[in-house]
C-alpha cells in the first residue's frame, strides 16, 4: 500500500505553508514567467494562467494522493500573497528519504525566504513524519539556490555530471538549453543544530521538476 503525506499547513514566523488556493493561481503564473524561473526549471515557457491552474488544481495535489510527495504553496502569514513553491518529490516511503525544490518569487528574493520554507519542511519532516534523509539537487551555476542549501544546513556530497538542462537566454530574446552538472546536498536530523542563524539572505531556485514529472 502506498503511504501518503498528510494533508497539512505548515506556519512559521513569516509564513505559511500550505495547499494551493485558486486565488493562487495569477501569481503562480506571474512567478513560474520570471527569467530565474525559466533557466532554472523546465516549466513551460511561456507559463500560462491554465499551466498554473493545472498546477495548482490538479498536478499538485496528486503529488501527495499518489504518494510521490506533496507540493506546499509558500504564503506570507499576514497577507497570504504567494512568494514561491517548496516540494517534495521522488519519495521513497521505505528509506523515509525524500528530495527537496524550491521557488521563490521574483519580488520576494532576499529575504531568506526558500531557507525558512525548507527548514520548516525539514523539522516537519524528520519530527513529525520520522524521515531519516532530505536531498536536494542543484545546477553547478545556480549559486543562490546553493547559498540556500547551506544555510540550511545541508552538506555537499558530490556531483552528477552533466545531468541537468539548464536554459539560457539568447542574442535574440529567446531560450536554449544549456547542458549542466547537478550538486548533490543532503539533510539529516542531526545537522539542523544551528539553523536558525543561517536562514537571512538571498533566496534561489533548487532544481525544480519538470512539469510532465506531475502528469
Amino acid at each position: 500500500m502506498t503511504s501518503t503525506f498528510p494533508d497539512i499547513s505548515i506556519s512559521t514566523e513569516r509564513l505559511v505553508l500550505r495547499p494551493f488556493e485558486e486565488a493562487d493561481i495569477p501569481a503562480l503564473a506571474d512567478m513560474m514567467n520570471d527569467e530565474g524561473v525559466i533557466a532554472w526549471t523546465r516549466a513551460p515557457h511561456p507559463y500560462s494562467l491554465a499551466d498554473a491552474r493545472d498546477q495548482a488544481l490538479r498536478l499538485a495535489p496528486a503529488e501527495r494522493t499518489t504518494g510521490r510527495g506533496i507540493v506546499f504553496a509558500v504564503a506570507e502569514f499576514l497577507t497570504q500573497r504567494l512568494v514561491g513553491i517548496v516540494h517534495l518529490s521522488n519519495t521513497d516511503w521505505r528509506l523515509l528519504a525524500t528530495e527537496v525544490s524550491y521557488i521563490v518569487a521574483h519580488w520576494a528574493r532576499g529575504e531568506g525566504y526558500a531557507s525558512e520554507s525548507v527548514l520548516a519542511v525539514a523539522r516537519w519532516l524528520f519530527q513529525d513524519q520520522k524521515f531519516e534523509r532530505l536531498e536536494l539537487r542543484t545546477a553547478a551555476g545556480n549559486t543562490a539556490a546553493q547559498q540556500v542549501a547551506q544555510k540550511a544546513g545541508c552538506i555537499s556530497e558530490g556531483v552528477l555530471r552533466h545531468a541537468w538542462i539548464a536554459r539560457t537566454e539568447t542574442e535574440d530574446g529567446g531560450w536554449t538549453d544549456l547542458r549542466t552538472d547537478l550538486i548533490v546536498w543532503s539533510l539529516l536530523a542531526e545537522d539542523l543544530d544551528g539553523a536558525p542563524d543561517r536562514i537571512s539572505g538571498p533566496d534561489g531556485f533548487g532544481v525544480y521538476p519538470s512539469y510532465s514529472d506531475w502528469g
